[in-house]
């Protein structure tokens, strides 16, 4: 602190030496005894040393307090204690201005952002009854060409259901619905919903009904799964596996026999856009599906985490394990 002093009122000290030299040079040049000389500098001395004391306290104060309100102001310019000098004053200005700019811009990419939210949620609400339409149109025949139509219109509406979870996403905490639920009907429903591209794909699914009570929010923790599950088929070769079970404590295991994730891009897989070495090769991948489970999951307050091995397949788990408070 006294350096940081010195440093900023270096002219005033400087000028408090040479007042005490001039002294000496004036008693010098008219002979004046040498008690005189070292009286004047000593009185000199005193004096300027209580001004500069009492000014590197009021210094250190001002210091301080700028250091308490630094903690608290965030970007409120009002909030700073009054200025004490011209150029304190300057300085609160410009940062008044620059609050004023920051608080402009900042509701004006609120604006953009909330016009872009409100535009493509529209579009996916819209965009699901030609889907419909088509759903109906392809149900009517029953060829190998119509069956592909279905499974491609399938990863349309795959595709656009995950736009619209990740424009709820923000809003998640408004939108949920905490309760007990059985786990084992949570995973059904995706399993259900997958099950004609586990036989297309003549993939085998290994799952056991379970027994467990989790405290969840049912349609997000479906879309979940319904996304861990659209993964291990995507990856999975055919007559390939997927396995899902459950381990203690209330941890869901999905597990597939698929071409897994390479070492370097596991610290990376649950990044918003990031495709990694796998999502490169399909040309198709997003990089949304397990950003919006983790985010999911961290919303719920349960744990996603994920072990892999190229060639040998992956396992995500999801522990969703809750502490019993005990009533009062």
């Amino acid at each position: 602190m006294i350096r940081r002093y010195a440093k900023e009122h270096w002219a005033g000290l400087i000028g408090l030496g040479f007042t005490v030299l001039i002294f000496y040079f004036v008693f010098r040049l008219y002979e004046l005894p040498a008690e005189a000389v070292l009286y004047a500098a000593a009185i000199s001395l005193f004096f300027g040393g209580i001004l500069v004391a009492y000014d590197f306290c009021r210094f250190c104060r001002r210091h301080r307090e700028l250091q308490e309100k630094k903690e608290t102001i965030l970007c409120e310019p009002e909030k700073l204690p009054d200025p004490e000098r011209l150029l304190e004053e300057d300085y609160q200005e410009l940062l008044k201005n620059l609050s004023q700019e920051l608080e402009r811009i900042t509701k004006k990419a609120e604006r953009e952002r909330s016009e872009q939210v409100q535009y493509y949620t529209m579009w996916t609400h819209q965009i699901k009854t030609p889907i419909a339409a088509m759903r109906l149109l392809l149900q009517e025949q029953d060829t190998p060409e119509y069956r592909e139509l279905s499974d491609a219109l399938f990863d349309v509406e795959q595709y656009v259901e995950m736009v619209l979870q990740y424009l709820r996403l923000d809003g998640t905490m408004q939108d949920l619905m905490l309760q007990s639920y059985r786990l084992d009907d949570i995973v059904r429903q995706a399993v259900r919903k997958y099950a004609r591209l586990f036989v297309r794909k003549r993939i085998r699914l290994h799952f056991e009904p379970f027994e467990a009570q989790v405290l969840t929010d049912e349609k997000w923790m479906v879309f979940v799964v319904e996304q861990l599950l659209s993964n291990a088929l995507k990856y999975t070769p055919a007559s390939g596996d997927v396995t899902i079970r459950l381990e203690e404590p209330k941890t869901l295991v999905i597990a597939d026999t698929g071409i897994g994730i390479a070492p370097e891009d596991l610290p990376r897989v649950f990044e918003r856009g990031y495709t990694g070495f796998n999502g490169r090769m399909d040309k198709k991948s997003t990089g949304i599906g397990l950003y919006l489970c983790r985010e999911i999951c961290r919303k719920l307050s349960h744990r996603i985490w994920l072990k892999s091995e190229p060639g040998k397949g992956t396992e995500v788990r999801i522990c969703m394990e809750t502490v019993e408070l005990p009533l009062e």
